[in-house]
């Protein structure tokens, strides 16, 4: 058995009916061209000849004297895990969204390691999706993005094992049977941690004192105002998706001199501005968003290794380039506290800054005084083209974890040229979420006709009322006329009217 870091048990501890902890992700397929209509069963045929499951999914979790371990499930089924689903007529990705929506929702069984994976087809001119949920204690969403990656092949020719058949070096147990130090080695290793964690946990409880009075253009604890995203959600969940040309957000960047992540924030912070003002619930106070920093970059330590920095979203603003300015100075001012950090100390800064935030979960507090409003991740992806058995990976959509007082969750992952936006919401607590999509592309529109770039000029005004369709997305539709040449509609504009105007009497900026 191998035992679960401090952090990974957190995710299991957390884990309710109305708060599952697992992360997924949402990959559409075009199968390779001459493909017949058995491609898909030919696929889960070609799978069910590795029945056996390697680490990290051949773990299930087990509770030994109040510690959580990773054991071998030695009656692993394959079957369980693996699952071939077909989507209802017409097969739009309104209804692929809504069938990832209910899944998502449900629980997974602990007695199992702790992963499943939908194959599900009837998709538009023969594509396929493929969704896949692990849980939070097994990976991080960076490690999650990794294993997608190395998982597929670079070429249509290579057929490689299904991923719980290959093998990975960075998961939880993966440096299990390593020679356990003498006592003498984890008392010095011990020893050199501690000078790493106290200082973090020290700036991280500071962070807590200071933020009740300290003027800081980063996000500090408990400056976000109340919002309708800070109540106890429910076990539904809704799942929006859409993707925008990298391009795109690279012009904005070097426009305005923002990196694409505070590009991908500000873009974030118009589409929630808009979305509650429509919803006429816009706080004066600006947003406050948790973003995760990975460390895996620093280290080759499993499991998940996040810290996190709180950025400012600037949504009392109405000018988009006031608020991107407002997002660049808090990110830069968080980011050059966590740069002059170790690897341990980061953690432990994350960890502490947001200790707070356990106890408003259980007392409520979180609704009049959140931490912060929601988390927005951006996850790196691979610029090189993906295929499964020959078939061409298209779009990739991470889904995320909404908690109890933040129930919507925006998760960025980069694929091939483009960025997949996955908003993931209680379906009670926030509704219409759809519209996030139309407001998200809005927002971007908004940024490129402040900075007079790119190909669509609308004022910014304009944009909310009536917006052009974008490029190469999930979401774009006609009717195909072969398997790789049209894509359907998202649920945002085949199931919703047209984005309302917004309301005149929006709070006043600051």
């Amino acid at each position: 058995m191998h035992a679960l870091s401090p952090t990974d048990s957190a995710f299991l501890w957390m884990e309710t009916r109305n708060q599952p902890m697992h992360v997924a992700g949402l990959n559409i397929y075009t199968p390779p061209p001459g493909a017949g209509p058995d491609y898909i069963s030919k696929l889960l045929s070609a799978w069910n000849k590795y029945p056996q499951a390697v680490a990290p999914f051949n773990l299930r979790p087990v509770l030994r004297m109040g510690l959580w371990y990773w054991e071998d499930d030695t009656e692993f089924e394959l079957d369980y895990h693996l699952r071939h689903l077909a989507l209802p007529q017409p097969g739009r990705i309104r209804e692929l969204l809504a069938m990832v929506s209910h899944l998502h929702g449900n629980l997974m069984d602990r007695n199992r390691p702790l992963w499943e994976t939908y194959v599900i087809e009837g998709l538009p001119g023969g594509r396929f999706a493929i969704y896949t949920k692990i849980h939070h204690a097994l990976i991080d969403g960076v490690t999650g993005a990794k294993m997608n990656a190395k998982g597929l092949a670079q070429s249509a020719d290579e057929i490689k094992p299904p991923l719980w058949a290959q093998t990975f070096s960075y998961h939880p147990a993966a440096r299990a049977k390593a020679v356990a130090p003498s006592l003498l080695q984890q008392l010095g290793m011990a020893a050199r941690a501690g000078k790493e964690i106290l200082p973090g946990i020290g700036s991280g409880l500071w962070d807590v004192v200071r933020a009740s009075y300290a003027e800081s253009a980063a996000g500090l604890p408990f400056q976000a105002p109340p919002t309708p995203f800070n109540v106890e959600i429910s076990g539904s969940r809704r799942f929006a998706a859409q993707s925008y040309a990298l391009s795109r957000l690279k012009r904005i960047g070097h426009a305005s001199g923002a990196t694409v992540n505070d590009v991908t924030l500000a873009i974030c912070a118009g589409a929630l501005r808009e979305y509650l003002i429509a919803q006429d619930k816009l706080p004066k106070k600006p947003l406050v968003a948790m973003v995760p920093v990975s460390l895996h970059g620093e280290s080759d330590v499993g499991g998940n290794q996040v810290s996190l920095l709180l950025a400012n979203l600037g949504t009392h603003l109405a000018d988009p380039l006031k608020r991107l300015k407002h997002i660049v100075a808090s990110t830069s001012e968080a980011k050059e506290r966590l740069t002059k950090m170790a690897r341990l100390q980061k953690l432990a800064h994350g960890v502490s800054s947001i200790s707070p935030f356990g106890l408003g979960m259980v007392t409520g507090t979180a609704a009049k005084h959140p931490l912060f409003n929601l988390v927005i991740s951006n996850v790196p992806g691979t610029s090189n083209a993906l295929y499964l058995n020959g078939a061409k990976l298209d779009e990739v959509y991470p889904v995320s974890i909404p908690t109890h007082y933040l129930a919507l969750n925006i998760t960025i992952s980069g694929y091939g040229d483009h960025l997949g936006f996955g908003y993931i919401a209680c379906r009670r607590s926030v509704p219409a979420l759809q519209r996030m999509l139309d407001y998200t592309h809005n927002a971007i529109n908004q940024l490129e006709a402040a900075l007079g770039i790119g190909h669509h000029h609308h004022a910014p005004e304009a944009a909310a009322v009536k917006t052009p369709k974008p490029k190469h997305t999930a979401i774009k539709t006609s009717k195909p006329s072969s398997a790789a040449a049209k894509r359907p509609k998202t649920k945002a504009q085949s199931a919703t009217p047209r984005t309302p105007k917004a309301r005149p009497a929006a709070p006043k900026t600051a």
